[in-house]
Order: C-alpha cells, then structure tokens, then sequence
C-alpha cells in the first residue's frame, strides 16, 4: 500500500515596505522551516530574487510567475504567507502571470497583544482581508485558514496544512483521470447510471472494455503464462484461500493480469467492474479478489460498473492516502436511529477488515451456484474513523454533485456474511432523508479517515461541484 506522497507548495511571501518589512524577512524563515518539518518542498523566490525573497512589486510578481513556471508540473498548490499587510496587487499579479490553476491557501500572522510598537505591528489581520478582495477580483479561488490569523509554527497552521495539502491531492489526481468501465451496466443496476460527457467537461474521460474483450484476452492466455503465475501467487499472498477451488484460482489471476494489462496499456488510472451475473455465469469466478487487491493498492475499484463510485473512492484515497471502499447502505441496525449496517458482498479492500479469508458469494450462488460464485473477500469491518463519499453527474442540470461526511465504524455485534460494519453517524436520520430527496444511489464511498472536509473544499472552491458536507459546514 502506497503512502501519502511528498507535497510541494509554491510559497508567496507577501510584503507592504510601509510596514515593518523585517517581518517578511522572519516571515519567510518560519513557513519554510514549518514545510521542511512537514516533510514538503517550497517553491519561493531567494532574497537575491526580491526584497527579503518576498513579492511586493511587479517586477517581483513576475520573478515569482517565472519560478511556479519552472516548476509547475511540481508544484501541489500555493501558499500565501502574510507576516505583515502584504502587497495584494503583487501576490494575485504573482499567480495570475504563472497561469497555475492549484489550490491557494491564505495565511495571516497575529500580532501580538502585548507589543504592537509601528516597529512590529503587523496588520495581517487586515492585510488577509484585502488580500482575498483581490484574489476573488481576479477571479481565483481559495481557501482559508480555520481562525483568521493564525502563526505558522501554531498547532492549528499544522492542521491546516494537513487539510490543504489532503485538497491539493484531490485536484491534482482528479486532473486528466481516465476511468476504466469494464463491461456493461448490468440492466438491474440503473441506480449507477451515469454522464460521460458530464465527466469528460470535467476533465475527467471513461474508457470502455467490452466483457467479451477481456474474457477473449483470458482464453488466449495460457495457464503457465508469467503475468498469470504473479497473479496467482499475489492472490495467495493477499488473503486466506482454503477451500477454494485451484481452478477458481487461476481464473481469477488470468482475470487480474488481463485487467492490470489493459490499464497499463490504455493509461487508465481507476476502474469499475460489470459483475452480476455475467462474470459469474460465463466465466465462473467473481472478481471481487481482484478488485479488492486494486482498491488495497490505492487503485480504487467499483462493482457494477459504477463509474461515480469508483470517483468517490479515488479522492478519498488520495485526500488521505489509505484504501477505499464501495459500500452499500444497507440496513437498520436495530432502533439506534444513528446507526446503520455498511455492507457489500465484497471486494472491499483488506485494509478494511480485522480479518479476512476467501469465500463464496452466497447471494449469487443462489443463482448460479456455489462452484461459479468463489472468490469473495468476507469479514468484519474494522472499528475506525470514517469519511463516506459519493459524488456523481446529474443529467437534469450537466453538473456533478454530491455529498461527503464523517462518523465511525463500531465494534458492535454483528452476525452476517459478505464484507459488514456498523457505522455511527451523526445525525444519519437527516443524511438519508437527504439521499432519498435528491436521489442518490445506494452506493457510497468509504475510508478509514477524517477527510470530509478535505473533499467538500476540494468539490466546492477547485472542481466546481456542488457538494454537501454532512451535517453542514457553517461556511
């Protein structure tokens, strides 16, 4: 499982010379040694490049535009530092010439209290506010730290910085993602219908494979075959598989080697996957080892070729840089009106279980038997943290929308199969009257985090989604 990646931030240190400018010196030292400690790389101009290596003029700006230039396929997002007023017009001037469409983040040092001397009075209080002015005149948009000023050496900078960095993440990877849509919607499944040319205005384009393509691929495929064999023995590895058939077995490695080699080849970053009944009756397996295996890995994927799904688990995934799940919401749990059972049958991701083995699908055996229906991944979900998630296009209005909160997955007792947990959440009474008025799916992104937040900025400021952040931000 892949960790959060280093982040690197393009830093503008804003300057008013009227002002104590001998703070935009201290200034600059302080957020970059806080970076540095974090772990993230600064862009910034040098004091040989401006004043202090501050922006104030326009020559300055225009130093500042040419740096986030050479670095603008590194760079995460911008942060705009302000250890005293600051010059608005030279900060925006900054990112406008740089032509870098990143998240901004505003920050504003305190004064102090006790000694605001015209020697060290700052002003940033009111500086942050001009600065904003502009930034919205000039048609860019940003966010803000949770108090107005705040040091950056604080334990609420460090906690914003977390938060912004998780935004940073979600608009980088959502730039240019390629969806894989393997196999059709199944006819049951019109809950997970969805707009192509919604996404694709988003900058976000779908890849189709046909099931018949794939199954095509996996009869060519010998049974000695390389990719086959690293399959199976990664399945092996992965989880618990007695009393599975081998032959299931090396369906599904055939199966994950024919899937990792059509991503690889049409640079498809994520997937979703037709599953019921189709791959179960004509092939003989379910995939949801394979899936899961993907999903663990930070390669989100959704049954039933549920393309918004496998979008909500993906900015989960990079928001906090651990695994994600599709979920159902599924049941009652007994008369606690803020608690609920999350269920899917499953191909959730290992990361979610506190243990885990290789089974049948029971539902689906039903059907079409038990022989034809392994590879399951069953357990109970772990206690934890949760963000849940799910964003998808709405046809009526050629937008995206959705919604996002936090609660947690219990320890409660729960008897049953497939991949469950009980979650609490507050106020879920209101969050369902909420899904069933505006018409969502019964699918929803899951992650053992606290990212809601995160992913509502992200949605709102940078993607221009409308979003809902459960139970309401007071912004």
């Amino acid at each position: 499982m892949a960790a959060k990646r280093a982040m690197t931030f393009g830093v503008i240190v804003g300057n008013r010379g009227f002002f104590p400018d001998h703070l935009a010196k201290s200034g600059r030292e302080e957020i970059l040694a806080v970076l540095e400690a974090a772990g993230a790389k600064a862009v910034v101009l040098g004091p040989e490049q401006s004043k202090y290596g501050a922006v104030e003029t326009y020559d300055e700006a225009k130093r500042c535009a040419e740096l986030f230039k050479q670095h603008a396929g590194e760079i995460d997002g911008i942060i705009i530092t302000l250890p005293n007023f600051g010059e608005e017009r030279g900060i925006v001037d900054a990112i406008r010439l740089s032509g870098l469409k990143v998240p901004v983040l505003v920050q504003a040092t305190p004064d102090r209290q006790d000694n605001m001397t015209i020697a060290v009075r700052r002003d940033s209080f009111c500086g942050k506010m001009s600065a904003c002015n502009n930034l919205m005149q000039y048609g860019i948009s940003y966010s803000l730290t949770t108090l107005h000023t705040e040091a950056v050496d604080s334990a609420e900078f460090k906690a914003d910085l977390e938060w912004f960095s998780a935004v940073c993440r979600i608009v980088k990877g959502l730039k240019n993602l390629r969806i894989g849509a393997i196999g059709a919607r199944p006819t049951a499944f019109n809950t997970v219908r969805y707009s192509e040319r919604i996404l694709e205005t988003n900058g976000i384009s779908v890849e189709t494979i046909d099931l018949s393509e794939i199954f095509g691929r996996i009869n060519k495929m010998k049974d000695n075959d390389d990719a086959a064999q690293a399959k199976l023995a990664a399945i092996r590895n992965y989880v618990p598989t007695a009393g599975v058939p081998d032959a299931s077995l090396l369906k599904m490695a055939k199966l994950g080697a024919v899937i990792d080699g059509w991503m690889k080849q049409c640079h498809v970053d994520i997937s979703a996957v037709q599953c019921w009944t189709s791959m179960e009756e004509f092939f003989g397996v379910v995939p949801c080892t394979v899936m899961s295996m993907m999903s663990n890995e930070l390669i989100p994927s959704a049954c039933e070729v549920d393309v918004p799904g496998t979008l909500s688990m993906y900015m989960l995934a990079l928001a906090s840089g651990t695994p994600s799940a599709l979920l159902d919401w599924n049941n009652n749990y007994g008369s606690d009106p803020n608690k609920c059972v999350c269920f899917h049958c499953s191909n959730l991701p290992k990361h979610f279980f506190k243990d885990v083995k290789m089974d049948f699908q029971e539902i689906i055996a039903g059907a079409v038997g038990k022989d034809g229906s392994f590879g399951t991944c069953v357990g109970r979900v772990k206690p934890g943290a949760m963000t849940f998630a799910r964003y998808s296009t709405d046809d009526r209005f050629g937008i995206v929308r959705g919604y996002t909160g936090s609660g947690r997955f219990t320890d409660d007792p729960l008897e049953t199969f497939g991949g469950a947990g009980v979650a609490e959440i507050p106020q879920l009474q209101k969050l369902l009257k909420y899904i069933c008025r505006e018409g969502f799916e019964h699918h929803v992104a899951a992650n053992f985090s606290d990212v809601s937040k995160a992913v509502h900025e992200a949605a709102v400021r940078y993607l221009g989604w409308e979003s809902h952040d459960h139970p309401g931000l007071e912004d």
